[in-house]
Parts: structure tokens; C-alpha cells; sequence
């Protein structure tokens, strides 16, 4: 039984791992800020993960973007720009409302108001059929 929980743990061990990047920030706040705006960047290649938490080359190198940036004076609006201006506004995990996303944010809302009207609608008439079939002998 030993055996194969060892023998899990290691088949598993490859899951566990997680990329370290080559070269962080030295300034700790600048870095502390850095992971913020790659929380907050999607990655390309994964589409459901943001790129701090991605192994992907490109989120490594995106990563190095945002760092460099960071250390060139830029703010998080100006890198995040920068990268939006590459890749469109789908690189951010929480695209900004506009014209082109206005959709993407009403559709949730949209659904909900029509799934409702049509569940009130199907059981607005059902009772008017009950009653009358009840009131035939």
C-alpha cells in the first residue's frame, strides 16, 4: 500500500511544479506590483489562466514585458496599454466595458431576463389550462 502511494506521489510530482522566473525585480515593491498586473494579463497560450500562474514561453516572456516596463517608469495603465495595444483587449482578464465588449458584459444579464420571461411565461399558462380542463364533466 506504501509502495503505491509512493509510487502516486511521484507520477504527480511533474503537477505540482511550478515555473520560477529567471529574473525578478530587485525592488520588492516594484516586483510586489508587477505580480499584480500579471494577475491580471491572460495568457495567450493557456486562454483560462492568468500569466503569473503560467508556464507557457509566452507567458515567460510576457512576464519579462511587464517587468521590464516596470523598471523602465511605466505605471500599471501604461503597461497594461502596451500590452492591449499588441494583443487587443482580450489579454486582460477583465476586459474594459466598450462598444466592442458592451455584449460580453450584457449577455449574462440578457440571458437571465429572457430565461425568466420565458419560465414565467410558460407557467402563466399552465394554470388557465388546468382550469379548464377541471371545469369539464
Amino acid at each position: 500500500m506504501r509502495v503505491w502511494a509512493l509510487f502516486l506521489l511521484l507520477i504527480s510530482a511533474p503537477a505540482f511544479a511550478v515555473g520560477v522566473d529567471k529574473a525578478p525585480l530587485e525592488d520588492p515593491a516594484l516586483e510586489a506590483e508587477a505580480r499584480a498586473i500579471m494577475a491580471g494579463i491572460r495568457c495567450l497560450v493557456c486562454q483560462n489562466q492568468s500569466i503569473e500562474d503560467s508556464n507557457a514561453d509566452l507567458a515567460q516572456d510576457l512576464r519579462r514585458i511587464v517587468r521590464e516596463r516596470l523598471a523602465a517608469g511605466d505605471g500599471r495603465a501604461e503597461v497594461e496599454a502596451y500590452l492591449v495595444a499588441r494583443y487587443g483587449d482580450w489579454i486582460l482578464m477583465r476586459p474594459p466595458v466598450n462598444r466592442y465588449t458592451a455584449l460580453l458584459w450584457a449577455l449574462p444579464l440578457l440571458l437571465l431576463i429572457g430565461g425568466g420571461l420565458a419560465v414565467r411565461r410558460f407557467y402563466s399558462r399552465m394554470p388557465a389550462e388546468t382550469e379548464a380542463d377541471e371545469s369539464r364533466p
